[in-house]
């Protein structure tokens, strides 16, 4: 059975506006996503910015309230759950965040950062969460004299480690990483990573993986899904994806990624147009759309549902963008 899975999601904003603040518009942040996610498994989401991976990621762990869809956890649908519900799967679920700096509570000290998980549970006696909370920071590189400290005493890499301590504190089973290395300098990426992956294979710990550096989703994902306009148009495994991308997005995506060697000579197509705005997208292939093909009118009226083409290979079946 799957860890966690999620159906036909959406998150819809009201935008309002006029002297009363009537609803005018509906921002479709995220509309219609599904996947699935088994234990041990990393799955990679990638997209532009804007393209409604941060909101993903913040409905699959409750954050935030879906407009519609499910969220299936451990077999358990907590797409309505309360909040006395949620406090369970809490532990079982947790998230690190995009800026350490902004995620770490600056007036408490490291200690207090880590034990609050277990206060919030009501879990062991304030010996017992010291003790642990130490052992967190072992866990993750840090020395145990870190706990009297203050966040901004850290630097970028050692703050996100600390988040990362924060989100192992219950043992949970899913940890969501929203673009968890975005913020860092590009020496420190490699380290946090190589923590994360550590630790999946000692906890066998599955990562719903958030970034839009598509070489680091390759190193850390077994499947990658690509986000456009609110939309997952392709999912595969990361061998698959990136040796036979099949939907247009990806391969712009992929065409994008910086070559190390650079006597290989290839040829960029930049991107034509502008990405829809959610407000208002357009009926049928949003990417079709701006990309002005001469085929986008025939995927209007289609189901653009997404379709196995090969063997775990999903790709949406649109007439202007999928080979």
């Amino acid at each position: 059975m799957a860890l966690l899975t999620v159906e036909d999601l959406k998150m819809y904003y009201p935008v309002r506006g006029g002297v009363f603040r009537r609803t005018r518009a509906v921002c479709k942040a995220v509309d219609g996503v599904g996947f699935s996610l088994e234990p041990g498994e990393t799955l990679g989401l990638v997209g532009e910015s804007g393209c409604g991976k941060s909101t993903v990621a913040k409905s699959v762990v409750r954050l935030l309230k879906p407009t519609s869809g499910r969220i299936v956890f451990e077999g358990n649908d907590i797409t309505r759950s309360g909040p006395a519900e949620l406090r369970g799967f809490r532990r079982e679920m947790q998230m690190v965040f995009q800026d350490p700096a902004e995620s770490l509570n600056p007036r408490h000290t490291i200690g207090q950062i880590l034990e609050e998980p277990f206060v919030i549970q009501k879990i062991g006696t304030r010996g017992e969460r010291s003790e642990w909370a130490a052992e967190l920071l072992r866990r993750v590189g840090l020395p145990v004299d870190a706990l009297g400290r203050y966040p901004f005493e850290f630097s970028g890499g050692q703050r996100q480690r600390i988040g990362i301590a924060r989100a192992l504190a219950l043992k949970p089973r899913l940890i969501v990483c929203d673009e968890p290395v975005s913020a860092l300098d590009v020496s420190v990426q490699a380290q946090v990573l190589n923590l994360l992956l550590e630790l999946q294979q000692q906890d066998r710990l599955a990562y719903l993986f958030i970034a839009h550096d598509l070489s680091v989703v390759q190193h850390m994902s077994d499947r990658v899904a690509v986000m456009y306009l609110g939309k997952i148009v392709e999912i595969a495994t990361a061998t698959e994806l990136y040796r036979n991308p099949r939907h247009a997005y990806t391969k712009a995506l992929l065409e994008s990624i910086p070559q190390v060697d650079l006597s290989r000579k290839r040829e960029r197509k930049l991107l034509k147009g502008d990405v829809p705005s959610p407000i208002n997208p357009p009926a049928g292939c949003a990417f079709g759309h701006r990309m002005r093909h001469p085929k986008w009118q025939e995927s209007v009226a289609m189901d653009l549902r997404l379709q196995e083409v090969s063997p775990g290979h999903w790709v949406q079946p649109c007439p202007c963008c999928t080979t």
